[in-house]
């Protein structure tokens, strides 16, 4: 049974979405309520604070990015991530790539030069591919309505996009716009955390499962997505003074509390984000003339805002 106030929101949009088809116009169709109205109602209780030991902060000459990692997949590639940074690993290294409608890269330029290559002081340089895990019915996941071209089911584990095979019993992170993985060569077991690549344009659905996944970014997109396109193959830079340096990556836990970038994502797994679903699959603003009645896991928004108050230190 539904508890929450939103329920009747979510109970008002599945009597409605029975009389609606696609064709249907907002002439036609009474005045719903749209995301802003939903966020505008949002209580305290459908919000929760980036925990500071789930967060990276890669701070570059044009701003932060901030990366919220998974409690639930690649573990072992977010412990690795957290040692690399830990050890101050991507300090002065830099993006070295951007490609078109793909993905941004950053790393160590001089990873395959041998007399010149970072080293690695404790966190391991490779580590066994995570590209799914078993099912577990005590993870929450949120399952959208609609159908997917590449799983059975997807949905949302504490905001991250995801898929699940039922006849499998697999889960899996999926490459939508934002998310995070460990790059890696030929061998699924080639890549550990230390090159590090976001998607920057539309879902290159094809990696899942092919990618570790272990995060996505929650602010600073813009400054991955606004970044000059690598002219080289795969959208590589040609010339080192092409490179964005990067000023530091930390774990927000190891920054004072002071430098930290506060802030609070709306909870996946409640009748308001239900309701925020249906609202954006079938828009009811007054630009709009057709209601698609479908979306994509892709399409989905997942509001990022400010908090009022420091979270908690841990």
């Amino acid at each position: 049974m539904l508890s929450h106030p939103a329920s009747a929101l979510l109970c008002l949009f599945i009597g409605v979405q029975t009389s609606l088809t696609a064709a249907s116009t907002p002439a036609s169709a009474p005045a719903l309520p749209t995301m802003a109205d939903l966020l505008a109602q949002s209580r305290p209780a459908d919000w929760r604070a980036l925990d500071p030991e789930r967060t990276l902060y890669m701070d570059l000459p044009s701003g932060r990015v901030v990366i919220e990692l998974t409690p639930w997949f690649a573990t072992g590639h977010v412990a690795n991530v957290k040692a690399l940074a830990r050890e101050r690993y991507f300090d002065g290294l830099a993006i070295i790539r951007a490609q078109e409608n793909y993905v941004a890269q950053w790393g160590d330029p001089n990873a395959e030069m041998p007399g010149k290559a970072r080293k690695i002081q404790r966190a391991a340089r490779t580590l066994p591919a995570e590209f799914d895990r078993a099912w577990d019915k005590r993870i929450p996941f949120t399952r959208l309505p609609d159908g997917d071209v590449y799983a059975p089911e997807v949905g949302f584990i504490e905001g991250f996009p995801a898929a699940r095979d039922p006849r499998s019993r697999r889960m899996w992170l999926t490459h939508t716009y934002g998310m995070v993985g460990a790059g890696r060569d030929n061998s699924p077991d080639s890549g550990g955390g230390a090159e590090l690549y976001a998607v920057i344009g539309q879902a290159p659905r094809q990696l899942d499962r092919n990618v570790t996944l272990f995060g996505r970014v929650v602010q600073g997109m813009e400054l991955l997505t606004t970044l000059p396109r690598g002219t080289a193959p795969m959208g590589f830079y040609e010339k080192p003074q092409q490179h964005v340096p990067i000023r530091s990556l930390r774990v927000a836990a190891d920054v004072p509390p002071a430098d930290r970038t506060n802030l609070e994502v709306l909870r996946t797994d409640t009748p308001l984000f239900a309701a925020l679903v249906e609202s954006r699959r079938n828009r009811r603003e007054p630009w709009f003339q057709r209601a698609a009645g479908r979306i994509d896991l892709s399409n989905v928004p997942l509001p990022v805002r400010a908090r009022k108050e420091p979270a908690p230190v841990r």
